[in-house]
């Protein structure tokens, strides 16, 4: 990712956060097809006295099929504003995947190559059975590809965070257009 530019106000707020997180990837060419938000005060345990405000938020685009999206979590803490981007990919059933080791290894490999190298993109192969009943088989597989935003992100102010997660989501696009995620895709219906 470029070096991102500084705004002259750094963003303090869950709101400037996300007001910049959403048009960044609006800008990118994905509709917000969900926002949510939490404010959670009660805390036990060694996150006693704690708050958060959290957004969670999903997009989509009209161009690509709905088994693809990308999600953002941002938050707002006494320890400052953080998030992350999520490139979600629901893939085949189990039964058709292959060996999850090498999918995942070839998945790390292409992401290794699509981002920068001072990127943290952790990635994960998720099974999902419906009810207990299903064979193992007919499990739902997703694959979730994420971008940390970095720490000071929003520091940076408004124009940084925009420019930062536009170029997030053009990386999520380019790594769709590897053969390793490609093949995990539905087929195309004309």
């Amino acid at each position: 990712m470029p070096d991102q530019p500084r705004d002259k106000d750094p963003m303090l707020t869950l709101e400037p956060f996300l007001d910049a997180v959403r048009d960044g990837i609006q800008g990118a060419g994905w509709g917000l097809s969900g926002l949510q938000k939490t404010t959670s005060h009660e805390f036990e345990g060694r996150w006693a006295g704690e708050s958060t405000r959290s957004a969670y938020l999903f997009f989509h685009r009209a161009d690509l099929p709905d088994s693809i999206s990308v999600e953002g979590f941002l938050d707002e803490t006494t320890r400052g504003l953080q998030g992350n981007l999520t490139l979600v990919v629901e893939g085949p059933r189990f039964g058709d995947l292959g060996h999850v080791s090498v999918v995942l290894e070839r998945v790390a490999a292409a992401a290794a190559e699509t981002f920068p190298s001072e990127c943290t993109v952790p990635l994960s192969l998720r099974l999902r059975l419906p009810q207990a009943s299903t064979e193992a088989a007919d499990a739902e597989v997703q694959l979730r590809v994420r971008l940390h935003l970095p720490g000071n992100a929003a520091h940076r102010g408004g124009e940084a965070v925009r420019s930062y997660v536009q170029s997030a989501v053009v990386a999520f696009e380019q790594l769709l257009e590897r053969p390793e995620v490609a093949e995990l895709l539905p087929p195309v219906m004309d």
